[in-house]
């Protein structure tokens, strides 16, 4: 059940977040660009400008918490990361091979 939990939480932290940020940044500087091309043109326009910035960086600032309250759950629950994750290791295991009378160890 843990890996499971552990899986998910990895999606999450390993890809959506970060596609989250990507889009968000994305968005502020189409923002940015609309607002720099309009210049002294259109009133309007460099307004859009400005509200596709401050909501860019409103999915800014939703991403991040949403990525740290991932981890903080993650802490308080006390599920360990993935690399943490104690695997069993096959040092004890020994192999022979047998070739008629002869074997190697």
């Amino acid at each position: 059940m843990i890996a499971l939990i552990d899986s998910a939480f990895a999606l999450i932290n390993n890809i959506l977040i970060p596609m989250a940020f990507a889009f968000c940044l994305f968005y502020f500087f189409w923002g940015v660009a609309k607002y720099i091309r309009t210049g002294a043109g259109s009133e309007k326009t460099a307004e859009e400008g400005k509200k596709t910035m401050i909501w860019g960086l409103v999915g800014i600032f939703v991403a991040f918490s949403v990525w740290g309250i991932i981890i903080f759950i993650r802490n308080e629950l006390g599920i360990p990361g993935i690399d943490s994750i104690e695997r069993p290791t096959n040092e004890n295991v020994t192999t022979s091979v047998h070739f008629g009378n002869q074997s190697n160890p």
